[in-house]
């Protein structure tokens, strides 16, 4: 006998929420983590697997106070706005806690307990002793209302002040409160703070990864959602096929099934109807959105209200966003209404009249949305976004419109939430009010990028006025500002504010001025020049944004302007800085010094001895990061290696502590390429290939990790390096980042020689050479010059090539530039292997390889070891010459330098040496075999997710190994990697 489940007559048959089926083990171990002293436990999984429901269960038994923090998913969220609203509901008055003066702190996140709590405490200048000052307060408040553990849903939307406290509440030891924080790891920004508190996880702490059901529990959770009656095998083989095991995704599409009447009842167990093909949605949108089709009008608009809300919110304010007040909705009567005072057994009202909101029961059966704590909310974002997207424009409008209005009413104002919908609205005036307020707050409590993003919203508006763009942009903290796309986004808004009539000559000028600054950040240094050039020709001569601009032109970056142009420029601007604000003059500090050393004087350290202060506030502290950055990369380009290591480290110090992204790009790069001069090889190329990949680093930046990239495969004896060095070139002119020509240039004037093409390789340094001439910078000669040298020997123009030493040398005479030096011993050399005699020149390549490895840049040294044993050989000094390249081959081995490695073992061999290893393998345009496994894997039709799962490495992991053989192979997207591979016969 078969029956079939039907919904049957009047309302749907409510099913029963799903059980908690598949999680006891995880369960358990977080009972187990919490048990005894306070413990931190991350839980981490994808959208719908079930880690909401698993913290339920884990506090629903606990005897103590237990605090949950839901982080929506708002575009800017509100600072520290989870945390402040748990601690809201669990207390009314804050009257008989026994806060002490702290507390104070707490005045301007909860107005509404101003008459019991303290003072507010003095301002502070320094935003991170405040921002410090107010987690002390929260942390008591906490501790006072005794709660053992403080539970962050969705902590990926977390604002960054939320997840600052985190960590502030982690640091305690011991820890006063348990943390458990759930979030889903691939919405997580590669930038987020909560990387760090996954990443420090204390020994007794958890991390638990949530996975989807299998086939088994699958059943198990359908079973429990029909009177824990027994599922068929193969429906649940097909229900698990189709969802992949996601909680979510299986609780939809069953209930869509049950409300269809497409279940049936075989030989005791539940089946589908047609088993040959399950009619389920492909996403859980589509099932959401037939579930909610089934819903009476009133129910409908009550989610609705809740989706564009997106935050958990009360029923009044759900009900202003239902409809107008006063407004009757015909649509909501039911035609089988019997008056109304009549009711059904549910409480709900048959006439669309009932309660304050009618429809909200409704929407709680129906099992989409969730009360807790006197708080509405969808129970899955993912259910909430698709009757988001399923409203109408012209309504979706309006109900932001009356959100805004109604959350008008708060105190305190949730500018961000306002923001937010007004500008859904399209009330523009209102959005921008509230949005500068927003940043205004975000800035006051250190939240630089939660500022960033608001202030980007207000410049790139369409409707922002364009005597705003200059205030705004000079309000963005930049230190905490990244993606490409944002800052092109800035520039189109400032050249538009910038076109003819829009403003007047002086704003004009101020604009113009922002416009340059942004694109030498962007590191678009010729453009941005040229726009600083027309600025400062209308902006007051002692005023800020003078100053500023003659210090950047003051920088070195104009292919053929001589040192002495900008050396007037720098002198200008120091002149213009007595005149400027005390604290804007460490920031033209930190720029005048830069430029000096990259002009090559040596007056730039001088300066740096007014940096070595700790910063007072967040503001010394960008200043302070910039700088030491900058005096880290000036250090690794002087050869003072030592320096450049305690520079950066102090610099990532600061960058860590405030939080600022783009200065940590640059410390990645700069020590991407310290570790190439110094031999720390291993591991480096899968560094650069992260900055390399990684769209949000700027494109000069970025550079610098091809650059290092490149150099690893030209030691490797992969004649693909050319192309990377041809291309690094020809973007640093496109950028115009000069200083970055001559080692590319040097590099691939190396490859050219080793092929026997002298004239290309004097080609390929024309330009550099000539730009260091005239500019009379060589402090980028010291790869250059060397090669140059070789290339004109090579050509037979040696008393050219003396001449170039020459000049070389003038200008090293004098300055503590290591890496000028060994630079110009070693074209000594090249020319005493030309001029003198192989004996001579041994003894000079000598000297060259003790001055590289001084610095220490192992591999140079190694090469001019190579070039001493072959003079030695030429001298008829065997006997120092083949144990000396024995040494020299095992340096090379141990560096991987397998090209130059080959050539000395070929020497040996040639001299009848045996030669034993090969060294460490580099795999060069060969896959790796980890590589050809995931491309194996790849071509079967599986995610990057899947294939780690199969070989135990993480998404990340895979994806970066994809992204290097489609490097490989020449290749840009999935499809053709595995039709590569295939062609190739790496997989069958």
């Amino acid at each position: 006998m078969a029956g079939a489940a039907t919904p049957g007559a009047g309302a749907p048959r409510l099913m029963a929420v799903p059980a908690f089926v598949g999680r006891e083990s995880e369960l358990a171990a977080c009972r187990r983590a919490l048990a005894g002293d306070p413990a931190i436990v991350l839980v981490e999984g994808e959208a719908g697997v079930g880690k909401s429901r698993l913290l339920r269960e884990l506090l629903s038994t606990r005897p103590d106070r237990c605090l949950v923090a839901f982080c929506p998913p708002f575009r800017e969220p509100y600072t520290l706005g989870p945390v402040v609203d748990a601690v809201r509901q669990a207390v009314g008055s804050v009257a008989g806690l026994g806060l002490s003066a702290l507390a104070g702190a707490l005045r301007p996140l909860f107005p509404e307990w101003a008459d019991e709590l303290p003072p507010a405490p003095e301002p502070s200048e320094d935003a991170r002793a405040a921002r410090h000052l107010l987690f002390r307060a929260l942390d008591e408040a906490l501790d006072r209302l005794r709660v053992s553990v403080l539970a962050v849903e969705d902590a990926h939307w977390a604002d960054e002040a939320t997840l600052e406290f985190l960590l502030f509440l982690a640091a305690r030891h011991p820890l006063r409160t348990g943390l458990v924080v759930t979030y889903r790891p691939d919405d997580v920004p590669q930038t987020s703070l909560l990387l760090r508190l996954s990443s420090r996880l204390p020994a007794t702490g958890l991390r638990l990864t949530l996975q989807p059901l299998d086939v088994a529990r699958t059943g198990a959770l359908v079973s429990s959602m029909l009177d824990d009656e027994p599922v068929s095998p193969a429906f649940a083989q097909l229900l698990h096929r189709h969802t992949d095991g996601v909680p979510l995704a299986v609780e939809e599409s069953v209930r869509l099934l049950y409300e269809r009447a497409d279940l049936t009842r075989m030989n005791g167990e539940w089946a589908r109807r047609k088993l040959a093909r399950i009619d389920v949605p492909p996403t859980v949108r589509d099932a959401v959105l037939e579930r909610v089709a089934r819903l009476r009008p009133a129910a409908r608009a009550v989610l609705q209200a809740a989706a564009v809300l997106s935050a958990p919110a009360d029923e009044t304010t759900l009900a202003a966003l239902v409809h107008k007040p006063g407004e009757r909705r015909p649509e909501d009567r039911r035609p089988d209404a019997l008056g109304p005072d009549r009711r059904r057994p549910d409480g709900l009202a048959l006439d669309g009249l009932a309660g304050p909101l009618d429809g909200l029961a409704e929407a709680l059966a129906c099992g989409l949305l969730r009360e807790d704590g006197g708080s509405l909310s969808f129970r899955h974002v993912l259910a909430s976004r698709a009757v988001y997207e399923a409203i109408p424009p012209p309504r979706r409008r309006a109900m932001h419109l009356r959100a805004g209005r109604a959350l008008a009413s708060r105190t305190p104002l949730p500018v961000s939430q306002l923001a937010r919908h007004f500008r859904e609205a399209g009330d523009v005036a209102a959005w921008r009010r509230h949005a500068e307020r927003a940043a205004c707050l975000a800035l006051a409590a250190a939240d630089e990028a939660g500022a960033a993003s608001l202030l980007y919203d207000l410049i790139t508006h369409p409707a922002s006025p364009p005597a705003d763009a200059a205030r705004l942009v000079a309000a963005i903290p930049f230190s905490s500002f990244t993606g490409d796309d944002r800052f092109q986004g800035l520039v189109r808004s400032l050249r538009s504010a910038l076109e003819p009539g829009r403003l007047p000559p002086e704003d004009a000028a101020e604009t113009r001025y922002q416009l340059g600054r942004v694109l030498m950040i962007m590191e678009e240094y010729e453009a941005g020049r040229a726009e600083l050039k027309k600025a400062v020709a209308h902006l007051p001569p002692g005023s800020l944004s003078a100053a500023r601009i003659m210090t950047y032109l003051g920088w070195p970056r104009e292919p053929s302007t001589p040192a002495a142009t900008h050396l007037r420029w720098l002198r200008r601007a120091a002149e213009a800085a007595d005149s400027v604000p005390a604290g804007e003059r460490l920031n033209l500090l930190v720029e005048r010094a830069t430029a000096l050393l990259m002009l090559g004087e040596e007056e730039g350290w001088a300066e740096t001895r007014r940096m070595t202060r700790e910063p007072a506030d967040a503001e010394e502290a960008r200043h302070l990061g910039k700088g030491l950055l900058n005096l880290g990369d000036a250090a690794v380009r002087w050869g003072r290696h030592a320096d450049a290591a305690r520079y950066l480290a102090r610099a990532e110090l600061i960058t860590e502590r405030h939080g600022f992204l783009r200065y940590r790009d640059v410390i990645l790069a700069t020590r991407l390429h310290l570790d190439w001069y110094e031999g720390r090889w291993r591991g480096l190329a899968d560094r650069a290939a992260g900055l390399m990949d990684n769209e949000a680093v700027q494109p000069v930046t970025r550079l610098e990790a091809i650059l290092v990239a490149a150099l690893l495969r030209a030691a490797a004896g992969d004649d693909g390096a050319g192309e990377r060095f041809e291309h690094v070139l020809a973007e640093s002119r496109r950028y115009g980042a000069v200083e970055l020509l001559a080692e590319p240039a040097a590099a691939l004037c190396g490859l050219l020689l080793a092929r026997g093409d002298a004239g290309r390789a004097l080609r390929v340094t024309d330009e550099p050479v000539r730009q260091a001439a005239e500019k009379g910078i060589w402090l980028w000669a010291a790869d250059l010059a060397p090669a140059r040298v070789r290339a004109l020997a090579a050509a037979g123009r040696t008393d050219e090539a003396g001449e170039l030493v020459d000049a070389f040398a003038a200008w090293v005479r004098g300055r503590d530039a290591p890496a000028s030096w060994a630079g110009l011993v070693l074209c000594h050399a090249i020319l005493d292997e030309v001029r003198a005699g192989p004996a001579e020149a041994a003894a000079a390549y000598g000297r060259a390889a003790d001055a590289w490895q001084r610095l220490p840049r192992p591999y140079d040294a190694l090469l001019a070891q190579e070039r001493q044993v072959a003079c030695l050989l030429a001298a008829g000094e065997t006997g120092t010459a083949l144990p000396l390249a024995r040494l020299v081959l095992q340096g090379l081995t141990a560096l991987g330098a397998r090209a130059a490695a080959e050539r000395v073992a070929g020497l040996l061999r040639d001299h009848h040496v045996e030669v034993r290893g090969r060294g460490r393998r580099g795999y060069g345009d060969q896959l790796s075999p980890r590589e050809l496994e995931v491309v194996r894997l790849l071509a079967t039709g599986k995610t990057n997710r899947e294939i780690a799962a199969v070989l135990s490495r993480s998404p990340r992991t895979v994806a970066a190994q994809v992204n290097s053989a489609m490097r490989k192979l020449g290749v840009n997207s999935r499809t053709a990697l595995a039709v590569g591979a295939v062609e190739a016969g790496l997989v069958s």
